[in-house]
């Protein structure tokens, strides 16, 4: 049987309950937060239960779809994926915000033993996009709630295919960010983290995610009898070499201060073990944090290989697949969000992040666009130590799901702070 979830505690410290300027948080999102917390879970186990992936997700848009009947919001499904906007007006005129949720899964197998585990072969939602379209849902609640209280638009969007589809993209070109008849002015997302403590909101601004990019390299060599290898060109110790090189050549031409990693994910070669193949493949992803470093690691991938090849009469052809962009918070939208976050969480809560991490995210697509900010939502499950929780994409992920009511109020207090900050003057 599934045990009823729990009732969300606050914020952990003893600064908890104060503002970041030291006066008492505001209570009441937190607080409507948690009563709307058990439809948020029971909405989260539902999206577990039955993950899908890529950009067809019907059954996931279906669940988002039901949650938000009601809401007396304007929806809007996409055309290309089965993504879902849904718009929210204020008492008056004023400025747009968007709050994203990513929708799909991973080609992972689940191993958490939960009772509401994925019943779907092979897929499961080790990223926590489950846990993030259900603090949307509750946040478009909350917020319809209060739709007499503030002037302007809140635009939520529920996005399929950020793992490797550029869904982002594809919503843009679709007009996501116009989709309130008037172009959304900031962006704000959540991204769970189990390796952080519950409850804890942390980001940085500028450079907060890399630009990852897939690349692949195929020698081309002449098999041959392995009892014979100086008639043959062997492709496999010239992918080996190539490899080391690579290395080399970053932690050599990267400087100290940059970022860059480059990983070879896979080497494949040969079919059997007395014959010299004609070709070995290499493949890997490359992270950077600025685009001119990027773009020279592009040409050095390229450059590196082929001289290696060539070294031993080989010749190797590299192709790099461009990824997602760098994800880049903006100062100012950071700024909100850290008050705003620390007003509704208490200041305890919240922190500037020290450092960019080099995984990536399509919500840069969005930050490119409009100006806006992607924040960490810690969520390490009671039982454990965040730096021994399994991570992100890990088939044994879990998350402590009490910290979804704090993503519903972040989200909430974040979109009231924008709108409030930017709304007409009614005397003017």
């Amino acid at each position: 049987m599934t045990p009823p979830p729990r009732d969300p505690p606050g914020p952990p410290g003893p600064a908890a309950h104060l503002s970041a300027a030291g006066a008492p948080a505001v209570p009441d999102l937190l607080g409507e937060a948690r009563r709307l917390a058990p439809q948020a879970v029971a909405l989260r186990r539902a999206l577990h239960r039955g993950p899908e992936e890529g950009l067809t997700l019907p059954a996931t848009q279906r669940l988002v779809l039901d949650a938000l009947d009601g809401l007396g919001l304007e929806i809007r499904t996409g055309r290309a994926l089965s993504s879902v906007t849904a718009t929210l007006t204020g008492a008056g005129d004023g400025p747009t915000i968007l709050l994203r949720a990513d929708m799909d899964a991973l080609p992972v197998t689940e191993d958490t033993g939960l009772p509401f585990a994925s019943r779907a072969p092979g897929l499961m939602h080790a990223c926590g996009h489950d846990a993030h379209m259900a603090m949307l849902v509750g946040a478009a609640r909350l917020l319809a709630g209060r739709r007499a209280a503030f002037a302007g638009r809140v635009v939520f969007m529920f996005q399929p295919g950020e793992e490797g589809h550029h869904g982002a993209r594809l919503m843009i070109e679709e007009g996501v960010l116009e989709a309130s008849g008037t172009r959304a002015e900031a962006a704000f997302a959540l991204h769970v983290d189990p390796n952080l403590p519950a409850g804890a909101v942390r980001l940085r601004p500028g450079p907060q995610m890399a630009a990852s990019d897939r690349f692949r390299v195929v020698v081309r060599g002449r098999g041959g009898h392995a009892s014979a290898p100086h008639t043959a060109c062997d492709p496999v110790p010239v992918a080996c070499e190539i490899v080391l090189a690579l290395q080399t050549a970053l932690t050599r031409g990267v400087a100290a201060d940059d970022s860059a990693v480059l990983s070879v994910t896979r080497l494949a070669a040969g079919t059997a073990a007395g014959v010299i193949p004609d070709t070995a493949e290499l493949a890997g992803t490359l992270r950077t944090l600025a685009g001119p470093t990027r773009l020279r690691l592009h040409e050095t991938i390229a450059r590196v290989a082929g001289g290696v090849a060539a070294a031993h009469g080989a010749t190797a052809e590299a192709v790099i697949d461009p990824g997602y962009p760098v994800t880049v918070n903006d100062p100012g939208v950071t700024g909100l969000v850290l008050r705003a976050a620390a007003d509704a969480l208490g200041a305890g809560a919240v922190d500037v992040l020290p450092a960019p991490q080099m995984t990536a995210e399509d919500f840069s697509y969005v930050l490119q666009a409009v100006p806006g900010a992607l924040a960490f939502l810690g969520a390490c499950p009671p039982d454990r130590a965040p730096h021994e929780t399994p991570a992100l994409h890990s088939p044994r992920m879990t998350i402590d799901e009490d910290v979804i009511a704090t993503g519903i109020a972040c989200e909430a207090a974040v979109a009231l702070a924008f709108l409030a900050g930017r709304a007409p003057d009614p005397d003017r």
